[in-house]
């Protein structure tokens, strides 16, 4: 039997971070998950060359990424930085614009692959002291007098005071212990792919609000001189199986259509996958001995490209709480240790679920008021660049109270 101090569970973007952050703790650290974490990060080959899978993020995710040494590790060419955000409502005359140059910065966000980010991670992860278990998933988890065994499906049985459980809004390790959770399908589907357009995307992120939900278009870098974007539209269930049964080329005059030709024809289209949308948020994040962080504590709908975002700093904030603890002497895999992280986590994550649920439910709103204080509400947003301002920079990570990886590095760098 194997005991370590730290086992996390999950090897995705969240778990791979907090193994990397971890590692100049001194602690003796596993990292498990079902998939291999010998061989290259699996992805979709397309005719695009991008898989459908991407992430948007943000400024304070970077920072993290950077401070740990693995954003240098992502090819620039696979990152596309976005200086522009465009949003506006089909049913009316409300829009919002955001520009980076009118925050004195010089993108709002980047694109990137989700593979590309993970492989950085693991490579950063190689040849290092954490201990890599790799196909296996969790079976069994018993409390014990000092701590947790973990039972993997190969047979091999782990221990440690402290299990973290990174392993996605379907978390075993959650179910597994009998977390208490609050979720509710938002009625929608995602469907998602990636489309060559006509038209340049102008490193802009754009969103139109439909009556059947919303749809996005966000950059991803050109390829010998073709346009590149990846699509989230989200749609009722009905009308989801309508759009995936269409054939390609009345795909791809519907999907024209419904972004009204912003960006001319849609050219190309990779295969499209199709992804039932449900809020999760566990009741609380933390117990004694075990602690969970990003999908499997909450996840959130794509409106705002944020549950990859909220995940990672909920990597930096629980580094920040258990880097502490070790400084004072304390237990980490104690409850009031762990409930510091839960604190300064879940009202920030409930924060942002309840506002992605806000303009959610605004913009599915059929009702002529509703409608008429959104647009107008949209209108009168867009001409308040100060408020624009505080908006744009809180969703980039940029300002509140942030934990010390999330800081800029250059900033972290000039502290004396």
């Amino acid at each position: 039997m194997a005991q370590f101090d730290l086992i996390i569970v999950g090897a995705g973007m969240v778990g791979a971070t907090l193994a990397r952050a971890m590692l100049d703790t001194g602690l003796k650290i596993a990292l498990v998950d079902a998939m291999p974490l010998d061989e290259p990060v699996p992805f979709q080959r397309t005719a695009s060359g991008y898989d459908p899978r991407v992430s948007t993020l943000s400024a304070a995710s970077e920072h993290i990424l950077a401070n740990l040494g693995v954003w240098q590790r992502i090819p620039a060419a696979a990152c596309c930085a976005y200086q522009h955000m465009h949003v506006w409502d089909a049913e009316g005359t409300g829009q919002v614009s955001f520009d980076a140059a009118s925050l004195s910065e010089v993108r709002l966000g980047h694109i990137v692959e989700n593979y590309r980010i993970q492989q950085a991670l693991l490579d950063s992860l190689a040849g290092t002291a954490v201990t890599l278990f790799g196909s296996q998933s969790v079976e069994g988890l018993v409390r014990e007098e000092d701590g947790w065994r973990v039972m993997l499906a190969g047979g091999e049985r782990l221990c440690a005071p402290l299990i973290v459980a990174a392993d996605g809004a379907r978390s075993q390790v959650r179910e597994l212990y009998g977390f208490d959770m609050r979720e509710w399908d938002y009625l929608h589907d995602a469907i998602v792919t990636t489309v060559r357009t006509e038209k340049p995307h102008d490193d802009t992120a754009w969103q139109r609000f439909l009556p059947s939900g919303p749809l996005a278009l966000l950059p991803l870098p050109d390829r010998d001189g073709a346009h590149y974007c990846s699509i989230v539209w989200s749609l009722k269930p009905e009308l989801a199986a309508d759009i995936m049964a269409l054939d390609d080329e009345a795909f791809r005059l519907e999907l024209a259509a419904a972004f009204e030709g912003r960006l001319g024809e849609i050219l190309a289209a990779d295969p499209r996958r199709r992804i039932p949308l449900r809020q999760r948020h566990a009741k609380r994040y933390a117990v004694p001995g075990l602690v969970l962080i990003g999908d499997a504590a909450h996840s959130i709908h794509p409106l705002a490209g944020q549950g990859v975002n909220l995940g990672l700093l909920d990597v930096a904030e629980l580094y920040d709480v258990i880097v502490a603890a070790l400084e004072r002497g304390e237990d980490i895999a104690s409850l009031h240790v762990l409930q510091r992280y839960e604190r300064r986590r879940m009202g920030a994550n409930l924060g942002m679920m309840a506002a992605m649920e806000g303009f959610e439910r605004l913009f599915d709103a059929d009702a002529l008021p509703l409608r008429w204080i959104r647009n107008t509400g949209m209108r009168l947003l867009d001409g308040q660049d100060v408020l624009k301002g505080g908006i744009i920079r809180r969703a980039m990570g940029l300002t509140g109270a942030l934990p010390e990886l999330a800081r800029d590095p250059q900033l972290r760098a000039e502290k004396p």
